[in-house]
């Protein structure tokens, strides 16, 4: 086998069920990758994030080349050794942050040369560069470098940015070093202008990658327009290659896209809101802070199988947020990573039984209901979710 491979195997309108064939492992799709920035998924042990059902995670270039140093976890033995995770790992090769960091860094053909954020030395990060870290990192799937624009820009600066990026991706492709059940993406862009995105498409499959990212997206712009680049673009992509929806993102934002044909996403939502006292569940979100959880005994879905619900009731998970405790923020992330993995699953299934329409029209209709009503005090009965208003 070279390279990574992508295996079709059912189909519903656009929507595909696949599997991502790697050296470090097989991945099921359409597919959730938890963000572990840091060689660390924020609040999870490793035997916690396999709990969760992931079966890939995300680490970032730019900050792992700047803490610890990828020449030093190469010399430790690699990123699956150093953070305990033998499965595959998809590291983003820091386009974001040229993005993000844009008051710190400067810009040019050659690369991003940046002032670090935690001790403020000059770094440049080439397309070359960026091969080289997650070659020394060891990544399943290595990200070609890229420039990721904000919304709102003009086309001509959008287009100008896109063109770069595409000569960035041709010099990633020569510095990358093939091997069997590994993988290099190439990143579409081109901001919101579907011409854009169609060069900068037809660009990338001249070149020739193992799998295909949309960069670009959900940096601002309504959801109504991400979908409709997003199926724009999808249609210029090669079949028999896995598609990557670049910090994406909502349950709702994941159902569209499964819809239109994305088999990755990434995105620190479920993570972030776990340390920050939100719980995503198919309810909604949940704000564990709110005093309505106060007395209540019930688990945060009495439908999911996670840990967290099989063991902890509101009024604990309430009490930790309030109490600044370490351990809320570790379960509400548990949770949430939980649900996202479930979500996942649930997708899967329904493209096999061609009913994703129906599955993504129940799970709008859950969240329209709200949350169960607050506890009564009337018994443990509503752990089943009797007390939720009817549909």
């Amino acid at each position: 086998m070279t390279g990574v491979r992508f295996e079709l195997l059912a189909e519903d309108g656009a929507a595909r069920r696949g599997r991502l064939h790697t050296a470090h492992g097989t991945i099921e799709t359409p597919a959730f990758m938890p963000v572990g920035t840091a060689a660390t998924v924020k609040a999870m042990t490793p035997a916690m994030l396999r709990q969760t059902g992931a079966e890939i995670v995300l680490a970032n270039t730019y900050h792992l080349m700047l803490r610890p140093g990828a020449e030093r976890i190469a010399r430790l033995g690699g990123l699956h050794r150093f953070m305990a995770w033998p499965g595959p790992i998809l590291t983003d090769s820091g386009g974001y942050q040229v993005m993000s960091l844009a008051e710190r860094r400067t810009l040019d053909e050659a690369g991003v040369t940046f002032a670090s954020h935690l001790d403020g030395r000059r770094h440049q990060l080439t397309p070359e560069r960026a091969v080289e870290i997650q070659d020394l990192l060891d990544a399943t799937v290595t990200m070609v470098l890229d420039e990721c624009t904000p919304y709102p820009i003009a086309p001509d600066a959008a287009a100008a940015s896109m063109r770069r990026s595409m000569r960035w991706a041709e010099r990633s492709r020569a510095a990358y070093r093939a091997r069997a059940g590994y993988g290099l993406f190439g990143i579409v862009q081109g901001s919101v202008f579907p011409e854009l995105r169609a060069e900068s498409a037809e660009a990338l499959v001249a070149v020739g990658f193992d799998g295909y990212a949309i960069g670009g997206l959900a940096v601002g712009e309504p959801q109504a327009l991400m979908f409709a680049v997003l199926e724009a673009t999808v249609s210029t992509l090669p079949a028999d290659r896995p598609r990557y929806l670049m910090g994406v993102g909502k349950p709702e934002d994941l159902a569209g896209a499964v819809a239109r044909g994305v088999d990755l996403f990434d995105c620190v939502l479920p993570t972030r809101s776990g340390r920050t006292a939100q719980a995503w569940t198919r309810f909604g979100p949940l704000n564990l802070r709110n005093a309505r959880h106060a007395d209540d005994p019930r688990p945060l879905d009495p439908d999911c199988a996670c840990p967290v619900c099989a063991a902890h009731a509101r009024a604990y998970l309430h009490h930790l947020v309030k109490a600044g405790e370490i351990l809320g923020a570790m379960l509400l992330t548990w949770h949430n990573l939980c649900y996202y993995q479930a979500l996942m699953a649930g997708f899967r299934a329904a493209i096999e039984r061609g009913a994703l329409a129906a599955f993504a029209a129940r799970l709008e209709r859950e969240r329209a209901g709200g949350d169960l009503a607050p506890w009564s005090g009337q018994g443990l009965r509503a752990r089943s979710g009797l007390t939720r208003p009817p549909d």
